[in-house]
Order: structure tokens, then C-alpha cells, then sequence
């Protein structure tokens, strides 16, 4: 890995898989016995989290949720 001019580095894309980070996921770096180790933030949102909080009074629809199931369901 290299630290660009901006002091930014790049976290392979199999450890942020392993470790489910997404974009906008908030982490911090901290020192730990003279190392740097990346950490999630605590209480931070997660994406999912996120996107509910975006996507929360958006809906048009008038239908309740039972008919929207029913819909869903085809019955």
C-alpha cells in the first residue's frame, strides 16, 4: 500500500469484503503499541442503516402493508 499526497490509502478490496466495509462507512485510525490499526468508528451507521434513514417517508403509495403483501404475493 502506498500513502498518496493526500495521506490517503487504499484498503484491498478482499479485506473489505472480508470485513464488510462499504463506501461511507466511517473508520478511524489509532494507535496501538507504536501501530496503526484501521477500526470501525463506534456508533456509526451502517450502509443499511443508511439507506433506510434516506429512504424513510419516500413512499407515494397509499396502500397499506397488508395489501402491498398481498400484491407482492400475487393474491
Amino acid at each position: 500500500m502506498r500513502l498518496n499526497s493526500k495521506g490517503q490509502v487504499t484498503i484491498p478490496a478482499e479485506l473489505r469484503h472480508k470485513y464488510a466495509l462499504e463506501e461511507g462507512d466511517e473508520v478511524d485510525v489509532v494507535d496501538v503499541g507504536g501501530a496503526l490499526q484501521i477500526v470501525r468508528r463506534q456508533g456509526a451507521e451502517s450502509r443499511g442503516e443508511r439507506l433506510v434513514k434516506h429512504m424513510r417517508g419516500r413512499a407515494t403509495t397509499k396502500m397499506t402493508t397488508d395489501e402491498l403483501m398481498e400484491l407482492f404475493r400475487g393474491e
